[in-house]
């Protein structure tokens, strides 16, 4: 036990002070069948050497292909200044304030971030983030069927269009809870819900939750879904793409009354993908259902002096009161990430964001342009998309991921294992990083593949 600061002679003063020989009789109370036993396949440590080397041959696997994958996380432009003031010390190792008078800079920068949000989202209130856009959504569904007064169910409507990995990690935070999260499949022809399928007069439930855009890259009837819930007595979630909100209407202005909580991945905010982590996520909420919101919420007063102050106005969690009545037992907020994003939107702006989400749109137009005038390539869904499309090609998509990733080309997700109907599809991403170049070259090399494997036919559409 090398890393325990006790010598032999500590450990052995202490033994025999409680009257056993060994550290094992500690534990004599595991059956032997219970106990690991020694854990023999784990490798010898390395030095710093080994370790330095590992880890750069490592990073040199990830930023060398060109990125036609989203899925969730996208590849951004950081501006250098983002990272260079995120790492500085004074960020980059402070903790959460829980003294205010000690912690006025990071309180400040939470309270600016909440602020940026607000306004992005067009909600009322907002916390000072989750751990990511999975566990974000599930919160969100916790908080919706605390609050919803109007509702006796613990059901909640989710599309198919929802990230999976979000409905995963959704379930697997509330199903033990009682909750019910009932799907709802898309419309085959269109990548979306359709509202005309959904019953008039249905049983009582809790919450809709509307992705925008989808994990399809659709844009759904937000209008319409909002109105349907409400009309129902049910609250919506908002589970939406922040950059796509330079664009797009934001959850505050949905239908006649808006969404009622608004939640999403925050990575596309100044966070690198960094292999898949760490990110946050986002949460807002209407001034009704504040109370009922999770995390820290920062806020701004004045002191004794009449001189600006911030502090924690709200932090319903088991650790300030009785663990019955918390929200939530989410404990650390992804500070240093939410620093990141809140200098990001600061240098971007308004304006620069809505420029950013434009080049987004105009990147993945030409991408479908250019690939879909390859033989044996078609956009399957037609309607309005944001920076993501699905693509169905004729030959086997798993040739054509591996025949692109020889080439340094993340060519696009193979939709077919959370989606067993879309076969041979490719969910396939620009942002703004992309250059002409850049998909140029992507349907250079899928052109020749496409020749290649042009023996190799598949149906030409999904099976539905």
């Amino acid at each position: 036990m090398p890393y325990i600061p006790h010598t032999e002679t500590d450990i052995k003063a202490m033994l025999e002070a409680i009257g056993i020989d060994s550290t094992e009789q500690l534990f004599d109370e595991i059956p032997a069948s219970l106990r690991a036993g020694e854990l023999s396949n784990i490798p010898d440590g390395m030095s710093e050497m080994e370790v330095s080397r590992l880890m750069h041959a490592r990073a040199a696997q990830d930023g060398q292909s060109l990125c036609f994958l989203g899925a969730g996380a996208y590849e951004h432009h950081i501006p250098a200044a983002v990272w260079e003031l995120t790492t500085r010390g004074e960020f980059y190792t402070a903790y959460t304030p829980y003294q205010a008078e000690a912690s006025q800079g990071t309180l400040q920068l939470l309270y600016e971030y909440q602020s940026m949000m607000t306004s992005l989202t067009g909600m009322d209130v907002a916390n000072a983030s989750l751990y990511d856009g999975g566990s974000a959504m599930a919160e969100a569904v916790l908080m919706a069927v605390r609050a919803n007064r109007k509702s006796k169910s613990k059901r909640v409507l989710v599309p198919r269009t929802v990230n999976p990995a979000y409905r995963r990690t959704t379930h697997a935070i509330v199903h033990h809870q009682g909750i019910t999260l009932e799907e709802l499949d898309f419309d085959h022809q269109a990548g979306v819900l359709d509202i005309d399928s959904l019953p008039a007069e249905p049983d009582d439930f809790a919450a809709l939750i509307v992705p925008m855009p989808n994990y399809l890259g659709r844009l759904e009837d937000i209008d319409a879904l909002t109105d349907w819930a409400h009309r129902h007595k049910a609250l919506v979630i908002a589970v939406v793409n922040p950059v796509a909100l330079g664009l797009i209407k934001p959850p505050g202005e949905w239908g006649s009354e808006g969404a009622d909580i608004s939640c999403g991945e925050g990575q596309p905010l100044g966070i690198p993908m960094s292999s898949g982590g760490p990110y946050y996520g986002f949460m807002a909420c209407t001034q009704a259902l504040v109370r009922q919101m999770p995390g820290r919420i920062i806020g701004r007063t004045v002191d004794l002096d009449g001189k600006t102050g911030y502090t924690l106005t709200l932090q319903a969690r088991e650790q300030h009161i009785r663990r019955s009545k918390a929200t939530s037992n989410i404990c650390t907020n992804q500070g240093l990430m939410i620093t990141a994003s809140t200098i990001h939107m600061a240098i971007l702006g308004e304006q620069g964001l809505g420029k950013v989400a434009s080049q987004c749109h105009a990147n993945t137009r030409l991408l479908v342009e250019r690939l879909t005038a390859l033989d044996g390539v078609e956009l399957l869904f037609n309607g309005p998309y944001f920076h993501e499309v699905v693509l169905h090609f004729v030959v086997p998509v798993r040739d054509i991921l591996k025949a692109l990733a020889a080439q340094s080309v993340l060519a696009g997700l193979d939709l077919s294992e959370d989606y067993p109907e879309l076969e041979n599809c490719l969910l396939v991403c620009a942002t703004e990083m992309r250059s002409e170049e850049d998909i140029e070259a992507y349907a250079r090399h899928l052109e020749r593949i496409l020749l290649r494997n042009q023996s190799v036919k598949c149906p030409v559409k999904p099976r539905w």
